[in-house]
């Protein structure tokens, strides 16, 4: 991969935030620049992007939505398309995580709509995939993977994207991927991606927290993080940055 890549730590708020909160989290991390090597990206709800977009603008962090939908416009009551992602300011949108994967039940033909979508709107994708715990353990995880990454078969090469793996087992849950699991994974995952005629940034997701950032951003593949509950707090998200600073230098 090159080595003109810059780490991207991007903060996935989920479903948390409210203005308020979002004002504060601004003006302590505000105080706390980050360093000109490390991207960093912050996707809180879509009720707050419209509100944080100038700020974060000014900060120096990019903004994005968890989530889209792939039409442009009509009666699709309580969705959201890419042009209001990108008249909000955003530039990065989260497709396919496992929570939407699991619990809406989205497909990989949905996610491949949204994806489209999204580059033919100027916005760029960060694309995740992972695997469950009971498909670690029975050995298919580059199964699993290989065929979450194909909805990338036949796309624009010179599109705009990111990917993450966040396996399913390590989000929200307190575990973490061993550095053995990270490397070997993201080799595999940036083997994919070559086959498929993709050079792109990969990220880890799953439980990064300040205590652990530093050994999992060492990791040869890892070009960032996904970050979820750490990223609520701006000192810990701070925290993680800096990590990734440290393991960049």
């Amino acid at each position: 991969m090159s080595n003109e890549k810059r780490k991207l730590i991007a903060g996935n708020w989920k479903m948390n935030g409210l203005l308020q909160e979002a004002k504060d989290f601004m003006d302590d991390f505000g105080s706390n620049p980050a360093p000109d090597h490390i991207e960093v990206g912050l996707m809180p709800p879509f009720t707050l992007l419209h509100s944080m977009s100038d700020r974060l603008a000014e900060m120096g962090i990019a903004l994005g939505a968890q989530n889209v939908y792939y039409e442009d416009k009509g009666a699709f009551t309580g969705s959201i398309c890419p042009m209001m992602l990108r008249d909000a300011g955003c530039h990065y949108v989260i497709i396919g995580h496992s929570e939407r994967r699991s619990i809406i039940g989205e497909s990989n033909a949905q996610i491949r709509s949204k994806m489209n979508a999204s580059w033919l709107h100027g916005l760029e994708p960060i694309l995740c995939i992972g695997e469950t715990l009971e498909q670690r353990e029975k050995g298919v995880t580059n199964t699993v993977l290989a065929e979450q990454l194909a909805v990338l078969k036949g796309a624009p090469k010179s599109a705009p994207l990111t990917v993450a793996y966040e396996p399913v087992w390590a989000i929200g849950t307190g575990l973490t991927a061993s550095v053995e699991q990270v490397t070997e994974t993201h080799a595999f995952v940036h083997a994919e991606l070559q086959r498929l005629g993709h050079d792109c940034r990969v990220l880890y997701g799953g439980s990064v927290n300040p205590g652990n950032a530093e050994e999992l951003m060492g990791c040869p593949g890892v070009e960032g993080a996904l970050v979820g509950g750490a990223s609520l707090k701006a000192d810990s998200f701070m925290a993680i940055v800096q990590a990734a600073a440290k393991a960049s230098s």
